[in-house]
């Protein structure tokens, strides 16, 4: 009987396999599932080789978790991008947000785990930032009537920015968790769409 040879991997190219296949294995067992060793064996390689690219098991997360945050950002933008201002762009963004954590929830959780809170690695800040980035593109032109006096358009830009993001992010949070109001078939009652206030965009 034939041994089965394990696929070679070049140094540049066996840190988005071992990414790759954690992401897989997040979604089949979620974190506790998760390890070197266990990544090792899903790519094909030692148990070691992980350690030649990241800092131990929270570099490998950290990774894993930037590359959610670049997909979060791909699955914001279908549709949007090249829409002009308004309903159907703000529409189309928060669908995606709510849809991308309906279908990666175990992802979705370790994005945004308290335990990146403080987190130096600049692979992730870079790939949150460009997430967040596409809310911020949203919220751009948004008019959202401020309760109190104007506070400047930089102030203004960050109160509106932290609105949405509150919003669709809570939203989606109850939901994960299971606390938001449910059909009796265990869906949503309301859509995130039937939640958002109704507000315009500034000409």
């Amino acid at each position: 009987m034939l041994e089965k040879k394990k696929k070679k991997y070049h140094h540049g190219d066996l840190k988005p396999a071992l990414v790759q296949a954690g992401l897989q294995i997040l979604e089949e067992s979620g974190l506790e599932g998760l390890s070197l060793r266990a990544i090792a064996a899903r790519v094909g390689v030692s148990h070691t080789a992980p350690k030649n690219h990241f800092d131990g098991l929270n570099g490998l997360l950290a990774a894993i978790a930037a590359e959610g945050f670049r997909l979060h950002a791909a699955e914001m933008r279908r549709g949007v991008e090249g829409m002009p201002p308004g309903r159907a762009r703000l529409e189309a963004a928060a669908q995606g947000y709510v849809r991308f954590a309906q279908e990666n929830p175990a992802l979705f959780k370790l994005m945004f785990s308290p335990r990146f809170r403080d987190s130096d690695d600049a692979d992730l800040i870079a790939s949150g930032n460009e997430s967040y980035g596409v809310l911020r593109s949203i919220a751009e032109g948004l008019d959202w009537p401020a309760p109190g006096p104007a506070r400047g358009p930089e102030i203004e830009a960050l109160r509106t920015e932290m609105m949405l993001w509150s919003l669709v992010h809570g939203y989606v949070s109850l939901h994960l968790e299971g606390r938001g109001p449910k059909q009796p078939d265990g869906s949503p009652l309301l859509d995130v769409l039937e939640v958002m206030p109704a507000f315009g965009y500034r000409a």
